[in-house]
């Protein structure tokens, strides 16, 4: 370890110090010589390691160790490995030799106070704070890498505070210390020497609007936590009782990694001796932090909460829709979750809201929602449930060509047990028309789309065959499906096999496409379990086709499909099943800090 800082001795008269324990001390033997001083030897009382630093290809080692040549290639540093009891308590002596062998030609005296002072962090992400005497300023990424980690601290912990906690500079309960990171301050030695030398805890400005740190008293009262540095305070004094040897904080994360910011913080503590001007730091330790992202979990991730909104409007109730929605979640075995109309004020778009996703930490996790700028009936619901925060930024996909322009209407992934993991749902025109023609040539033509759906006009196999427009607006949205398709497998890593058609059919109403009948792309996705829009497609064998096509392109993978009647509170106002849940699922079992990016 490097010298922190250097000691100069003098022949006149005692020199004293302050020194850190397990930091090296350099000792200047250099500074005051007697005249025809040659060599030199040095010992230390006990506590006190004496480390001769030298060049062995410049200088000889002298016989027993003892007397060193004052060369320029010789250097002398100290350490302790134990606090001083009390001041001045440990002793170096260097003296001072001739050429010959008579007694030494002078000595120096450097008396030192030795204080433990550390600054310690969750570095081995264990989820508790260990002693650490390596590397505390790097973060490293990896099953083997170090450094600790940070979580916002975006949720509510108490019922009384009007936002997130992060926004509090006083604690409102001690839940909320779960979700901070705890550090520790080594602070050991004679209490005398606190009255000339003083502990300061600092935090860069670049990171104060993204940290704040609590300071623990112990106990159970509110009052024995205060928050000392943050957006508003950048240096705290350690308040230091007598005889302390910790003291604990509490961490939290104010901002989430953006594009601004790469997650990294760091917090200091400096030993400061207050008797000269200016004040001298005689010593810092550093810690660095990364602030847990945010991750968004996907369809493959089991599911543990459906969320569905119940509506009652001009276009009637959707009671018949909830109770499918709650039969599939009960297949799934997962809790259905509905959002009543007081609170959603009839905006049925629960999956234009808001996104699930979670922050994680060695020693917590919690679930935090991506709340959308939208704002419509539904803009308090994330507030009053759950909170929101900034994401990175995804893959761009290009959907401008649809009325609505989400890309759940022509995309979705499902989850397999094959090694791969998941597949890719593509709405396919091609496939559809495709599928039309067989069944044409099979003999049922005359089938219709549609059959059952008294406010529906119903379309035969023949008909939609026979619609060049209709045709012509499918072959012009599948050339979109088909670029989004190219970047989907670049930016992804994708082959064609991870990639599933499912028949859909388009049509364009001005310049944008809605779909023709309900979008089955659009489906929520319950581990194996799907809730499928019903497509209403045309009858053979008793069957709907398109549902039976479905079947046969998912049920070999290991899927359960399930297709529930969306027409009326959904598909009629431009949206399926997917737009209108939501779903909490279970985190990742891999830690995200194991990572090597």
């Amino acid at each position: 370890m490097a010298p922190q800082r250097a000691v100069q001795l003098s022949l006149k008269k005692p020199t004293y110090a302050v020194c850190v324990v397990g930091v090296e001390t350099y000792v200047d033997v250099h500074s005051d010589v007697p005249k025809g001083a040659e060599t030199f030897g040095v010992s230390g009382s006990p506590g006190v390691e004496v480390f001769v630093i030298y060049d062995p290809a410049r200088v000889t080692v002298p016989t027993g160790k003892t007397r060193w040549p004052l060369d320029a290639n010789v250097d002398v540093t100290v350490s302790v490995d134990a606090a001083s009891k009390d001041l001045h308590d440990l002793k170096v002596k260097v003296s001072y030799f001739g050429r010959q062998e008579a007694g030494a030609l002078g000595h120096s005296v450097l008396y030192l106070t030795a204080v433990d002072v550390s600054l310690d962090v969750d570095t081995g992400r264990t989820g508790k704070v260990k002693r650490n005497h390596d590397d505390k300023k790097t973060w490293r990424w990896g099953p083997e890498g170090y450094g600790a980690v940070l979580l916002v601290n975006c949720d509510r912990d108490s019922v009384v505070s009007a936002g997130p906690d992060l926004t509090n500079s006083q604690l409102a309960t001690l839940d909320d210390l779960q979700d901070m990171s705890p550090m520790v301050l080594s602070c050991d030695g004679p209490d005398s020497l606190f009255d000339t030398h003083k502990l300061v805890l600092d935090v860069p400005f670049s990171d104060s609007r993204r940290v704040g740190v609590f300071c623990a008293r112990g106990g159970t009262s509110l009052e024995d936590y205060k928050q000392v540095l943050g957006p508003q305070r950048l240096s705290y004094e350690v308040e230091r009782q007598p005889g302390e040897r910790k003291i604990s904080f509490f961490v939290e994360g104010l901002a989430f990694p953006d594009v601004d910011f790469l997650g990294l913080v760091s917090l200091s503590v400096s030993l400061v001796d207050t008797g000269t001007l200016p004040e001298v730091p005689l010593f810092t330790d550093t810690v660095a932090f990364r602030v847990a992202p945010w991750i968004m979990t996907p369809n493959t991730q089991l599911p543990l909460e459906l969320y569905a909104c119940s509506v009652v409007d001009s276009h009637g109730s959707n009671k018949k829709f909830l109770e499918d929605m709650s039969d599939l979640a009960l297949k799934a075995n997962c809790k259905l979750i509905i959002c009543p109309q007081i609170e959603n004020r009839n905006d049925r778009w629960i999956q234009d809201e808001m996104e699930f996703g979670y922050t994680e930490a060695p020693h917590k996790a919690f679930p935090v929602v991506f709340d959308s700028p939208r704002n419509r009936g539904l803009k308090h619901f994330p507030y009053k449930r759950v909170l929101a925060q900034q994401v990175q930024a995804p893959v761009e996909l290009y959907s401008d060509w649809l009325s609505v322009g989400h890309v759940d209407e022509f995309l979705s992934f499902v989850p397999t047990s094959d090694q791969k993991g998941f597949r890719l749902l593509l709405a396919s025109p091609i496939a559809c028309l495709k599928l039309f023609q067989q069944k044409k040539e099979e003999g049922y033509g005359e089938a219709a789309q549609f059959d059952g759906l008294r406010h529906r006009v119903n379309r035969s196999i023949n008909e939609m065959l026979a619609d060049s427009r209709l045709r012509r607006d499918s072959l012009y949205t599948q050339k979109c499906i088909d670029w989004n398709r190219e970047v989907l497998k670049r930016e992804l890593g994708l082959t064609e096999r991870d990639i599933v058609d499912i028949p859909q059919l388009f049509f364009l109403k001005g310049s944008h496409a809605e779909a023709f009948f309900p979008d089955m792309v659009n489906m929520v996705v319950l581990g194996k379990h799907l809730g499928i829009p019903k497509p209403f497609g045309p009858i053979v064998d008793g069957r709907c086709c398109l549902e039976e096509k479905v079947r046969s392109l998912l049920e070999p993978l290991g899927l359960r499909c399930t297709f529930i009647d969306d027409y009326l509170s959904y598909h009629e106002l431009l949206g399926e099943i997917h737009c209108g849940t939501n779903v909490r699922r279970q985190p990742f079992s891999f830690k995200w800090w194991n990572m090597v990016p």
